[in-house]
């Protein structure tokens, strides 16, 4: 059965989380772009161990308490998109990769926009930190979440001189 339950956070507003019994699939900006609709299947229950560790886990990160995550995952998605997420997830706490390099490093280099739209379907989103991914020219861009949003998350995890927070484009 999959389980869900609403996290509310000051910093970068609703987070829908979904889990099946042992492992969380879903980490969404609830109401937004690649966020589910709720489900009848579906059963709200904050008192579920993953959502539970998932959330108390979320909040030492937003606190700047916690660097990296230990919650069980699991996420359906094609080879390429896994391959994409996996070499998200590797991005240490406090630096960002371009789009360009995160291709390359799914062995890709062509891929260029895939691998962005791969980025924008990562479920798991700051647990697999795609907040992490930048454009080419180290400026904030894309993010299913917003950009107001990817400044926070960054916020947290580098230096305010760090961020460039013009977009890379104009209406992104």
């Amino acid at each position: 059965m999959t389980s869900y339950t609403i996290l509310k956070t000051d910093l970068v507003g609703d987070l829908l989380l979904v889990a099946t019994p042992r492992e969380l699939t879903g980490v969404y900006f609830h109401g937004r772009k690649h966020a589910p609709a709720l489900r009848d299947d579906w059963k709200l229950d904050p008192r579920h161990p993953v959502l539970r560790q998932a959330a108390a886990e979320l909040q030492e990160y937003f606190a700047g308490k916690r660097k990296t995550f230990s919650v069980p995952l699991h996420f359906d998605g094609t080879d390429f998109q896994h391959e994409i997420w996996r070499q998200i997830a590797r991005i240490p706490f406090g630096e960002t990769i371009t789009y360009s390099e995160l291709a390359e490093l799914a062995g890709a280099p062509d891929a260029v926009r895939a691998a962005g739209t791969a980025t924008g379907q990562n479920p798991l989103s700051i647990i697999v930190p795609c907040h992490r991914v930048v454009g080419k020219n180290g400026k904030l861009t894309g993010f299913a979440g917003g950009l107001d949003r990817k400044k926070n998350l960054l916020g947290i995890e580098l230096n305010p001189k760090q961020l460039k927070l013009e977009p890379a484009c104009a209406g992104c």
